[in-house]
């Protein structure tokens, strides 16, 4: 299967999480993907954490729920490795659903709810820096067409 080429950043879907045109930046310096979240919690076997995107008022701080979930050892840049949970969904970039293991951290500020690590994108994309938002526009493309054709 020839890779699709991907930009620096983009707008993709979590349907089992209902979330929808959440803004990921592509980090090839990143091994595994992440997703910013907030109060991250375990009770009684289920995982809760708030979800943080300030770009999303509908999505700011929704409490997501996981059932299955485990920790791995995620090393920064910095080189401090930490514990953090990881869960596993799926998302839809290019029309195509794929599943992703996502590592929940706590970062403020961050300016993108969700990092795509190189495992992620490993014998799938090709990333070209000077690019942006490639599989959002083939999706409103898409709709729009849908449209026309009514």
């Amino acid at each position: 299967m020839p890779k699709k080429i991907i930009g620096r950043i983009d707008k993709v879907d979590f349907p089992t999480l209902d979330l929808f045109d959440i803004d990921v930046k592509i980090d090839t310096g990143a091994f595994t993907s992440s997703m910013h979240c907030h109060k991250v919690t375990e009770e009684n076997n289920v995982l809760k954490c708030l979800f943080f995107d300030k770009e999303h008022p509908n999505y700011n701080k929704k409490i997501m729920v996981f059932k299955n979930y485990s920790t791995t050892k995620v090393k920064s840049s910095n080189g401090i490795v930490q514990n953090r949970y990881m869960v596993k969904t799926s998302m839809i970039i290019f029309d195509k659903k794929y599943k992703i293991d996502l590592t929940l951290s706590t970062r403020s500020e961050m300016k993108y709810p969700i990092l795509l690590g190189r495992k992620f994108l490993s014998k799938k994309f090709i990333v070209d820096i000077s690019l942006k938002n490639l599989s959002y526009q083939q999706k409103l493309n898409t709709k729009k067409e849908q449209i026309n054709n009514l």
